[in-house]
């Protein structure tokens, strides 16, 4: 549905992308002159007041922000697109790599144990994630699920950061890309690269073929939704079929003498493994934001997203069980584990199938990347905290184009110049620290709703909330020390649980889910943002400073243009009676629930 007020801003934006005036990145009366700017800067204080816990409502999200983007985007894809999708973003060439460390130095043949707490800990967060697409299915997923539970500032800082990754992690795929391409035609990867000796070391390779594989899935993106789900289900089955090949090859020559030292680390090694493992099962945020374009979001979103989860826990332990079975864990390759691994029991040949694989898995993340930041970025600017030009949804293809391309030059920048070594240091906690937000946003939206929630009940959640964040913080510490007591685990492990079971036992959940809802609420989000800290407390240090100096930039951005651009927005819309109705909506919403609950 598209709001009389979304029409008028409709028209005042421009469908053309070069060329644009400065009302088509900057329409709100704050910049409108030097004057409005001034004005606006010294009103810094009073308007960060206004919109620092300022928290949207879901029918705001579902109409009003929506009608911003002038078009609405093709509602075309089904539970089996969603199920590809989200294999296929997730399913790259990680496993490949990370596997051999694991195995190798952290948990031997147990590595097969530390996939599985990895993947249990990610499909927590996958639980947490349906709820809220199933709930709120637009183009911003995570943005806008904190939107609407922490407030515009948390949503905003939350998701600048999660872009700056999305940027870095599609040049790393795309690096990769080009290396494996060598590797399939027998070359080293920097022959394909450009040596320019006058460039820094690290940014002197150039990458034309990251560029240019960039360059086609933007295509693919842009120009349809569907087109593109069929290109990702194709080379996702294929992926798959690679991934059994490597099974079923690998377990003609299986030893089983492999696994008789299962655990020679120890538990502690159990664990320091899953944490490396878990970046292994990232990417499925990005097929949240594919919510505007399902069908049947209350049915589809279930399957699809838990399903792939599931597929992908899986096949990552088979992976493993093969691998060890294969090679003794002290002999497994850390960079390259299943090439090697194919070429120590007589199966040279197989390492060209295993890049073959890797080929295909990096294409389909790089293109479940795409689509995901671009959608980000979309709903960002429909709230007016980025430029709202890069809100449009084309009439033509019903993809947002503008933030497809621009989003796909600033990954072939940084792939072109940048070498994987230094990408590689530049990723960050920035996904985990999402993760964590989204489940402390699924337990405040099942147990606080505004204007229903007492006092008392909000007191309590607060107070809880903080016990469970100051216990999962603790627990981490305690592993990061390296205490080999587990006295210290049971204080902290115990608080954890006493702050999960009062809020159970002592808050009410002021609603309910209307169509389909995370079982166990607040113990399975409880869990994941426990479970989500703790694999924090496993990067390192320069990876909380880089995060530190990326959130001060957004911080700058945010007092300098997002804040004011958001809140005339906001304003303008208040100004249309906006605010009170859709608060009378989510309070109609909560009083049907519990009218429902008592029948």
């Amino acid at each position: 549905m598209v709001g009389a007020s979304g029409v008028e801003q409709g028209n005042r934006l421009k469908k053309r992308f070069f060329g644009c005036s400065k009302d088509d990145f900057f329409p709100e009366e704050s910049f409108k002159s030097w004057e409005n700017y001034t004005r606006a800067l010294r009103e810094t204080k009073t308007r960060l007041k206004d919109r620092l816990l300022a928290r949207s409502f879901d029918q705001l999200e579902l109409q009003e922000v929506l009608a911003r983007s002038q078009n609405q985007m093709k509602k075309t894809l089904n539970w089996f697109d969603l199920l590809w999708f989200g294999v296929g973003g997730v399913m790259g060439a990680g496993v490949f790599v990370l596997t051999g460390q694991a195995t190798r130095y952290d948990a031997g043949p147990a590595v097969l144990l530390s996939f599985l707490i990895a993947g249990i800990a990610a499909l927590l967060s996958v639980l947490c994630y349906t709820e809220f697409t199933v709930e709120l299915p637009v183009a911003g997923g995570s943005f806008a699920y904190l939107r609407v539970e922490l407030g515009d500032f948390i949503a905003f800082i939350a998701a600048g950061n999660i872009l700056f990754e999305y940027i870095v992690a599609g040049a790393s795929v795309a690096r990769s890309w080009t290396s494996y391409f060598a590797t399939l035609c027998n070359h080293n990867p920097n022959d394909f690269r450009i040596n320019v000796s006058s460039l820094a070391e690290g940014y002197n390779h150039l990458d034309p073929i990251a560029v240019g594989i960039s360059v086609i899935i933007c295509v693919a993106a842009a120009l349809s939704i569907k087109g593109s789900s069929r290109l990702n289900s194709l080379l996702t089955i294929a992926h798959i079929l690679v991934m059994v090949f490597i099974l079923v090859t690998g377990l003609t020559k299986a030893n089983p003498a492999n696994y008789k030292e299962f655990a020679p680390f120890g538990v502690h090694g159990i664990f320091t493994a899953a944490a490396t493992l878990f970046f292994a099962f990232v990417g499925f945020d990005g097929v949240a934001t594919l919510g505007e374009e399902i069908r049947n979001p209350g049915k589809d979103i279930p399957i699809g997203l838990i399903g792939s989860m599931l597929i992908v826990i899986t096949t990552y332990c088979l992976l493993a069980v093969t691998l060890c079975l294969m090679q003794p864990y002290s002999q497994v390759d850390v960079d390259a584990p299943f090439t090697i691994a194919f070429q120590a029991v007589g199966l040279k040949w197989a390492k060209y199938i295993v890049a073959l694989g890797a080929l295909k898995g990096m294409t389909t993340v790089l293109l479940a990347n795409v689509i995901g930041q671009a959608r980000y970025f979309t709903h960002i600017a429909r709230t007016h905290m980025a430029p709202p030009i890069l809100s449009i949804i084309s009439q033509k293809t019903g993809t947002p184009v503008n933030a497809t391309v621009v989003m796909t030059i600033a990954n072939c920048i940084v792939a072109f110049f940048t070498s994987l070594d230094v990408l590689a240091n530049l990723l960050s906690i920035s996904t985990l620290f999402l993760f964590t937000l989204v489940s402390i946003a699924l337990i405040v939206r099942r147990h606080y709703v505004s204007g229903d929630t007492s006092n008392p009940d909000r007191n309590k959640l607060i107070f809880f909330l903080v016990l469970i964040l100051s216990s999962s913080i603790a627990t981490s510490v305690c592993w990061g020390l390296n205490l080999t007591s587990w006295f210290g685990y049971a204080i902290t492990v115990g608080m954890w649980f006493l702050a999960t079971l009062g809020l159970n036992l002592m808050v009410k959940q002021a609603r309910k889910p209307k169509v389909w809802g995370v079982p166990l609420v607040p113990w399975v989000p409880s869990a994941s943002v426990a479970l989500n800290i703790f694999v924090i407390s496993s990067i390192d240090g320069p990876s909380f400073i880089r995060f530190s100096i990326w959130t001060v930039v957004l911080l700058v951005y945010y007092l300098l243009v997002g804040l004011h651009a958001s809140y005339d927005a906001a304003k303008e819309f208040e100004g249309k009676g906006g605010t009170s109705s859709h608060a009378n909506i989510e309070a109609g919403i909560v009083r049907n629930n519990e009218v429902e609950t008592t029948t």
